[in-house]
């Protein structure tokens, strides 16, 4: 196929077979990879379109620019692009096409709320001219009831987290924030649990290297965890090294989205996800019906009267330890720790991941009076609770031997083969 208009805007059917080409493409943004360093001077980014005949597959887009602001900053996938002068290639099997800084151009344009036909950002060697307003209103008709054609299979939910996996996570995006210099992390959610990991720290180094609350330097402003839900993992997502993360502004806020072969990792004991070179965003309007899914849920979950119990600890907890206010309903250490009142009494179902003094013959001070700290978890939340004086004597039933209390230890800490699960009564909260 030969194009003869140098303005001719092709379907993707039709520029697929135009190979070694350059054609001019008008498509929908169904996909964004973030940005990287190529192996030469450049930066690559890989996005990927689609329209409305060619919507089963869509089209890959290669951009090679000389900084990662040349990249075309998209308001949010779901926009309409114009591309200019793009070469179409053969990868393997697939067929791409390939943005070059040299000669390519294009133009961003709003989505389906789009109320006007003038691009919110143009490269600079665009050069406007007319444009055929009513294919940019076609596609903005059609993206009303678009729902993108894929295998729901492929995205796990939280509760099906493994270590070193790459996987596709749709979730609510609930903060993201500077964690450190330059350092930015994101805070997902999607209702579910995710599952407990053994831990292998040394419980000698508690005093110098405590196990720490959280994957951030120090914890979360109060007001900003008010905002977050109480009931469901919140997972947090940094950035590889070897990516640029200009893309902060697609991840809005309150609204759901679909990342693409994201890693997952765990450090002491904590879930995260990493953003690398090979993640992408992918389209997910506020009506998809995989988030829509996922709330409702997580809807039918807090309505049950057992809701907030873990549910790694279904049917019921072991019973490791016995309690009064059988009635009492549980709620999560995200309830504590958010709760309004300084002191208040509730009723928790957590493990126990660490301890100090690490040695029970220490447990109670030279006076005979129980002081010692726990270290408490559980699919929301990790705090430290202490033990004092009567609340020792309740959790130990009494004063037993060292090697009795040794053995009870063992078994919260999951030092043996059971999972190390406990209700507390009387967390103080302060």
């Amino acid at each position: 196929m030969v194009i003869t208009d140098h303005y001719q805007i092709l379907p993707i059917r039709d520029a697929v077979k135009c190979i070694n080409q350059k054609v001019n493409l008008l498509g929908v943004i169904i996909e964004v990879g973030f940005p990287k360093r190529s192996k030469g001077t450049d930066y690559c980014c890989t996005l990927k379109i689609i329209d409305e005949p060619h919507q089963r597959i869509g089209m890959s887009v290669n951009f090679f620019v000389e900084s990662s602001q040349s990249f075309p900053q998209i308001a949010a996938c779901g926009d309409i692009i114009l591309l200019y002068h793009v070469h179409v290639r053969m990868h393997g099997t697939e067929v791409n096409a390939v943005f070059n800084k040299k000669f390519s151009s294009f133009a961003l344009y709003e989505g389906k709320d789009g109320k006007d036909f003038v691009p919110y950002e143009v490269s600079s060697k665009f050069n406007p001219h007319d444009l055929d307003r009513e294919t940019i209103l076609e596609l903005r008709k059609w993206l009303v009831d678009f729902q993108l054609r894929e295998d729901f299979s492929n995205f796990i939910t939280l509760s099906e987290l493994k270590e070193g996996d790459y996987a596709d996570l749709a979730c609510k995006i609930l903060q993201c924030c500077e964690a450190a210099a330059d350092k930015w992390m994101v805070f997902v959610w999607d209702g579910t649990d995710a599952p407990p990991n053994s831990i292998s720290a040394n419980l000698e180094e508690e005093m110098d290297r405590p196990l720490p609350l959280q994957l951030e330097n120090g914890p979360l402003p109060i007001d900003l965890l008010r905002t977050f839900p109480t009931v469901g993992s919140i997972l947090r997502i940094t950035f590889d090294q070897a990516i640029v993360n200009n893309q902060l502004h697609l991840l809005k806020i309150g609204k759901w989205v679909k990342f693409v072969n994201m890693r997952f990792e765990v450090h002491a004991g904590l879930w995260s996800g990493v953003l690398t070179p090979f993640t992408k965003l992918r389209y997910a309007p506020n009506e998809d019906s995989l988030a829509l899914s996922r709330q409702r849920k997580f809807d039918e979950r807090i309505s049950l009267m057992w809701g907030k119990m873990p549910f790694w600890c279904f049917p019921e907890p072991s019973c490791i330890t016995v309690v009064g206010h059988e009635s009492v309903i549980p709620v999560t250490l995200m309830d504590v720790i958010t709760h309004s009142e300084v002191t208040a009494k509730f009723k928790c179902v957590v493990r126990v991941v660490a301890v100090l003094p690490s040695q029970p013959k220490y447990f109670c001070s030279p006076v005979g009076v129980y002081r010692m700290r726990l270290t408490l978890e559980d699919p929301t939340a990790r705090i430290q609770a202490f033990v004092y004086a009567e609340d020792g004597e309740t959790l130990f039933d009494g004063y037993p031997g060292v090697d009795i209390l040794q053995s009870k230890m063992n078994r919260l800490l999951g030092l043996t083969s059971d999972l190390a699960i406990l209700t507390l009564m009387s967390i103080v909260h302060f």
